[in-house]
């Protein structure tokens, strides 16, 4: 991988890729990312994060749901950092063995890595696993699929 190009994105770069803004955006920072190939990326989880106040009182915890939807935000700058994707919808279709292995509190820092095992015709397939000091704490197997280029594609032709 050292011989190709090696990206990062920061915040506001990586609103111009995706969709995603406050109070769904659950990335920080990409910190490394091959396009087509994998990407790395950081969200330090604060106090004040919208979803902790009244939930999981005496205990805060980032909830399951926010969780995937931060690894899914990182996976999708595997392709949609690429100049045909930039700025693309992208829905979540499928999600698989799901692993929730150590909880994430308040203040901690989770580092994401994803892998995009393959995209095609606006179907993305990968993983993505999140860690804290190095702990694993999620994995995930995801597809992932971007509507404007998938209703590009049709096996089916009319014949009339």
């Amino acid at each position: 991988m050292d011989s190709e190009e090696k990206l990062s994105f920061n915040i506001n770069d990586i609103k111009s890729c995706q969709r995603n803004r406050y109070p769904m955006l659950f990335v920080d920072k990409i910190t490394e990312c091959v396009p087509l190939k994998y990407a790395k990326g950081i969200k330090n989880w604060s106090f004040n994060e919208w979803f902790f106040p009244g939930h999981f009182e005496g205990s805060p915890n980032v909830p399951g749901s926010i969780l995937l939807e931060s690894v899914t935000q990182v996976f999708l700058m595997t392709f949609l950092c690429t100049d045909e994707c930039r700025g693309f919808k992208a829905l979540s279709s499928k999600m698989n063995n799901a692993r929730f292995t150590r909880k994430i509190i308040p203040g901690e820092r989770m580092e994401t890595t994803a892998i995009c095992d393959s995209f095609r015709r606006g179907i993305a397939r990968g993983r993505a696993d999140a860690r804290v000091g190095g702990e694993l704490a999620f994995s995930v197997e995801l597809t992932i699929v971007v509507p404007d280029i998938l209703n590009g594609f049709s096996p089916l032709k009319s014949v009339v």
